[in-house]
C-alpha cells in the first residue's frame, strides 16, 4: 500500500474540508449534523451525516434512504451534494454511515476494514439509529443506495437482512469478488481490501466460500425486495464482464423485483451518474446521468411511498 494512502494527517485535515463543505452546501436546503453511532459488530464507532428537511414532520411521516458512499478507502464525496439536497426536496431523511475502512477518521479506524463482512453491518446498523433517535422517520419505510463498492454492500446488506429495507438501488456495483480480484490481480486488490490478510488468505482458491459469500453474484436467490441496478458498458472500474452475470442473474430469476438498466457508452463510465460542477455543485446533466437519476427517484418513490413537498416548495 503506497504510503500516501496511509498519510492519516492529511486524511483529517481533508476530512475536516468536506465536513465543511457538507455544512455550506446544507445551508438553506436541509438540516445537517455529524453523528457517530455504535456499530452491530464489535466495539466500534461509526461517523455518520444526518440531513433532515427543516420542517418538522410527525411521528413515523417521513421515508428514509441509508446512502452508501463508493470507494473502499472513500467517503462521502462531496459530489454527491445536488442528490441529497433532491433526496431532502423529496421528503427523505438521509442517513450516510462513514463504514469502517472509509478514510479521514484515523489509522485504527483505516486498519478496521473488513471488505463484506463488519462494513456491512456498520451500514445496516444506521436503521436502528432512524428508529431511536429520528421519530418522523417510518422505519418500514427505509431503502438504501450505494454506488460501487458502496453498491455492494446495498446488495450485501438486503440479502443478509431481508426485513430492514422496503427497496434497494446498486449503481454500477462490485458483484463478484473472484472475478473482480483475478481480472485486476490478487495481490494489488488484496493489498487493498485485506492488506493484513486476515481474511481472504493469498487468494480465492485458498478461501472460496469466503469470496462467494462476499459476491452479490452468489446471493441472488436471497433478494426479496424491490432492487434497482444500473450499469455501464464503458466502466473503467466494474468492468461490464463483472456486472453483466448479475443483470442476467437478476432478469431471469427475480424478474418481478429486479428492475435493471445498461447504458451503453455514457460520459464517464464509471462515474457517469455523479459528475458534477464543483464550483455550483450542480450535475452536467448528460443525458445518460438525467435518465439514470429519474428512473431512481421514480423507483424509490414507488417504492417507499415517500412524503414529498409540494412543487411550489422545491
Amino acid at each position: 500500500m503506497c504510503a500516501e494512502s496511509r498519510d492519516f494527517d492529511r486524511q483529517l485535515k481533508q476530512q475536516a474540508a468536506t465536513d465543511r463543505a457538507w455544512r455550506e452546501a446544507s445551508d438553506g436546503y436541509m438540516r445537517m449534523e455529524k453523528i457517530a453511532y455504535r456499530s452491530s459488530a464489535g466495539d466500534l464507532e461509526v461517523p455518520a451525516f444526518v440531513f433532515r428537511p427543516f420542517e418538522d414532520a410527525p411521528a413515523s411521516s417521513r421515508a428514509a434512504l441509508v446512502w452508501v458512499h463508493e470507494d473502499v478507502r472513500g467517503h462521502l464525496y462531496e459530489h454527491y451534494i445536488p442528490y441529497i439536497r433532491e433526496a431532502i426536496a423529496r421528503g427523505y431523511v438521509v442517513i450516510a454511515p462513514e463504514y469502517r475502512g472509509s478514510i479521514g477518521y484515523g489509522e485504527k479506524y483505516f486498519d478496521a476494514i473488513d471488505y463484506g463482512g463488519a462494513e456491512v453491518d456498520d451500514v445496516v446498523s444506521a436503521v436502528d439509529v432512524l428508529r431511536r433517535r429520528y421519530p418522523e422517520v417510518d422505519c418500514h419505510r427505509v431503502g438504501i443506495i450505494g454506488w460501487s463498492h458502496g453498491g455492494m454492500i446495498t446488495m450485501l446488506s438486503v440479502f443478509r437482512n431481508p426485513g430492514t429495507f422496503r427497496a434497494a438501488a446498486a449503481i454500477v456495483p462490485v458483484t463478484n469478488l473472484i472475478d473482480r480480484v483475478e481480472r485486476k490481480g490478487v495481490e494489488k486488490q488484496l493489498s487493498v481490501i485485506d492488506p493484513a490478510h486476515r481474511v481472504f488468505g493469498d487468494g480465492p482458491e485458498a478461501r472460496p466460500d469466503i469470496y462467494k459469500d462476499r459476491s452479490p453474484l452468489f446471493q441472488v436467490d436471497k433478494l426479496h425486495i424491490p432492487l434497482l441496478v444500473h450499469v455501464a458498458k464503458n466502466d473503467q472500474d466494474v468492468e461490464f464482464e463483472e456486472d453483466r452475470p448479475l443483470v442476467e442473474a437478476l432478469r431471469t430469476l427475480k424478474p418481478q423485483l429486479a428492475v435493471t438498466k445498461v447504458y451503453d457508452h455514457p460520459v464517464g463510465g464509471h462515474t457517469f451518474d455523479r459528475r458534477v460542477n464543483r464550483l455550483t455543485w450542480e450535475p452536467e446533466n448528460n443525458p445518460e446521468q438525467v435518465d439514470s437519476w429519474s428512473r431512481i427517484w421514480r423507483f424509490l418513490d414507488r417504492t417507499l411511498a415517500a412524503a414529498t413537498l409540494s412543487a411550489a416548495a422545491r
